[in-house]
Parts: C-alpha cells; structure tokens; sequence
C-alpha cells in the first residue's frame, strides 16, 4: 500500500485544488474592465477542471485508504487583474513541481496507477499555467 508520505502529498494537492478551484471562481466572478471580460471565462472554465481534479485525487486517496482533507490551502483572490493572474501563475508553478514530486513517489512505491492519475492532471496543470503566463503578458 501506499506509505505515509505519498498519502499525505495526495491530500496536499487536494487541498491546493480546493484552493484553486475557490480562487479562480472568485476571480471569474470579481473581474473588472475589459480585459476581465476577456479573461473571466478562462477563470470559469480552469476553476470547474480544478475541482474535477480534486475530485479524482479524493477517490484515488480514499480507495488507499486514507480520508481527503477537506481543507483548502488560503485563497488568494487578489485586488487588480494583474494581481489575480500574476497569483495563478505561481499557484500553478506550485502545483507542477508538486505532482512531478507525487508521480516521482508514486512510481518509487510501484504505484502506477496513481502516476497515470498525476500525469494527466500534471498536462492540464502546465496547460493552465501557459493560460495564465499568456494572460498575463496582455495585462
């Protein structure tokens, strides 16, 4: 089975997916101006595939039987645009060097399954991240 510290990373990156999927909704919902407006539906559609992701990370750590955090990293929502999209960026940053770090762990512990899972979520996370690195060059 899994050991201690890959179930404790799983609910790592649970918590900073609940995280994420809260502050880009904020976000979504916050945005100003006309640049907001060209941003607002990226916000919307990367905080829903967070919570999927949070979402599948719990049931792999639940079937290892371990119980998901239900607590978020703190949400950053930010005051400006820039603010926001220069935050996101760096969450995602975190988020990439956390989950090669669990698929990294994952293969170590013959645990192909949960490094199929994180590979994945790794692709969409380095996705949202270049999503936000553009964005960010338009602010």
């Amino acid at each position: 089975m899994a050991s201690k510290k890959l179930l404790d990373l799983l609910n790592a990156g649970i918590a900073r997916e609940m995280q994420v999927a809260v502050q880009y909704m904020w976000q979504h919902v916050q945005w100003i101006g006309v640049k907001g407006f060209a941003t607002k539906d990226a916000f919307q559609e990367i905080a829903v595939a967070e919570m999927k992701h949070a979402e599948a990370i719990a049931e792999r750590l639940f079937y290892l039987g371990a119980i998901p955090t239900t607590k978020p990293d703190p949400i950053n929502v930010g005051k400006t645009l820039k603010e926001m999209i220069a935050q996101d960026v760096k969450d995602e940053e975190k988020a990439i060097t956390l989950y090669k770090q669990i698929i990294e762990l994952a293969r170590k512990e013959n645990d192909e399954t949960t490094a199929f899972l994180f590979m994945g979520i790794l692709k969409d996370e380095e996705d949202h991240h270049d999503t936000f690195t553009t964005l960010l060059e338009q602010v």
